[in-house]
C-alpha cells in the first residue's frame, strides 16, 4: 500500500516512521515535515535521523511549513524535550532533504503512484491544507487520509481540543472538506495503546540500530513511571498500526466539524454522535458537516504485538497473532 506521512516528528513520530519503513505491507513513498512538536527545520534533522537509524531506503524527506496558516508556532518541547526526540543525544544525520518543499514533494508523489495513496498526518494539518488548497487534482489519486488529530471526548492542548488540531484548526477544517474518505485517530484510541515495559527494555537492549531506536524513545512516552517501569505509548504510531491492519480499530461514520472561534472551545473536533436531530436542526440552525470515520474503539493487543513484530522484524507473525 504506498502511503506518505506528514509528521512533526518528536517521539511518537519517529515511532511510526520506524513502523512505516519496517511493514512489508507499507511504501512509504515519502516524508513531509511541518512545524509541531518542534520548529519544522529540527523536525526535518529528526526525520532524517530516524530514517538512517533505521536503515530506509533513500526516502524522500521535504521541508514543509513553519509556522500554521493563521496561528503563531507553539511547540510541545516540554513532552518531546528540546530537541523533539527526547533529547536522546542522537547524531546528526548525514542524509539531505529533497530540493522541492513539502506541498511540491506531496504533489508529485501522489499523482506519480501507479496505486492511490493513503496519507496519514500525525501533525498539525498545515502542510495538508495547503496541498489541498494549491493542488485539489491530487486527490483523484487519494485513497484515504487517516490523521492523528482531534477528540471526542477531552483534549489535551485545551480542555477539548487535541494538539494537532489546536495547533493549526483552520487547516484541519480544510482537511475535512477533502473530498476523499477520511479517518479520525484521535485521543480517544491515541492514549490507549500501552507498550508494557518488558517489551520496552527488550527492544532498548538491541544491537540493531532501529529496533533500540524504538525502546528508548518508547521510554520518554507516557506513561512513563521509573526507569524500572518504563511503559510507553505508542501515540502517532497507533494511527500507521490503523492503516496497515484496519480491523484492529472500531470507527462509525459521524459529523465532525472543527470550531473556529476565538475562545476556550476553539480547535475543539465536535463529533455529533446523536442518534436523531435535535431542538437546533428542527429549529433551522442545522450546518454542513463532514462525516467522518471516527475512531472509538481500539484492539491494544493487537496493536501492540503487531508493532513489536514489525519493529522487530517479524511483521507477518505480528499480524497473524494479533488476527
Amino acid at each position: 500500500m504506498p502511503v506518505i506521512i506528514d509528521c512533526d516528528t518528536g517521539v511518537d513520530d519517529a515511532l511510526a516512521l520506524l513502523f512505516a519503513v519496517r511493514h512489508p505491507g507499507l511504501d512509504l513513498r515519502a516524508v513531509t515535515c511541518v512545524a509541531g512538536n518542534t520548529d519544522v527545520d529540527q523536525v526535518v534533522r529528526n526525520t532524517l535521523t530516524v530514517l538512517e537509524q533505521a536503515g530506509a531506503p533513500g526516502i524522500p524527506v521535504a521541508r514543509g511549513a513553519e509556522r500554521p496558516l493563521i496561528e503563531p508556532v507553539r511547540t510541545a518541547h516540554h513532552v518531546h524535550g528540546h530537541d523533539g526526540m527526547g533529547d536522546l543525544g542522537l547524531p546528526e544525520p548525514a542524509r539531505r532533504p529533497a530540493e522541492v518543499d513539502a506541498v511540491a514533494l506531496l504533489r508529485r508523489e501522489i499523482l506519480a503512484s501507479p496505486r492511490p495513496v493513503t496519507l496519514i498526518p500525525t501533525a498539525p494539518l498545515t502542510n495538508i491544507a495547503l496541498l489541498l488548497r494549491t493542488h485539489p487534482e491530487v486527490t483523484g489519486n487519494i485513497e484515504r487520509i487517516v490523521f492523528m488529530g482531534g477528540a471526542v471526548a477531552t483534549g489535551n492542548a485545551t480542555a477539548v481540543a487535541e494538539f494537532n488540531v489546536w495547533h493549526d484548526p483552520e487547516a484541519a477544517a480544510i482537511l475535512l472538506t477533502a473530498g476523499v474518505p477520511i479517518t479520525m485517530y484521535g485521543l480517544d484510541v491515541f492514549e490507549r495503546v500501552i507498550v508494557p515495559a518488558d517489551d520496552v527494555r527488550r527492544l532498548g537492549a538491541s544491537a540493531e540500530p532501529g529496533t533500540r531506536l524504538a525502546g528508548r524513545l518508547l521510554s520518554h512516552r507516557d506513561p512513563v513511571t521509573t526507569e524500572e517501569d518504563p511503559a510507553g505509548g505508542l501515540g502517532d504510531a497507533g494511527a500507521v498500526c490503523a492503516v496497515a491492519d484496519p480491523a484492529g480499530l472500531t470507527t462509525h461514520r459521524l459529523p465532525v466539524e472543527v470550531t473556529l472561534a476565538p475562545g476556550p472551545a476553539r480547535g475543539q473536533t465536535v463529533v455529533d454522535r446523536r442518534p436523531r436531530p435535535g431542538e437546533a436542526e428542527l429549529h433551522g440552525e442545522a450546518r454542513e458537516q463532514r462525516l467522518v470515520d471516527v475512531a472509538l474503539d481500539v484492539d491494544v493487543e493487537r496493536y501492540v504485538k503487531l508493532y513489536l513484530a514489525t519493529v522487530e522484524g517479524n511483521a507477518e507473525g505480528g499480524a497473524a497473532a494479533g488476527a
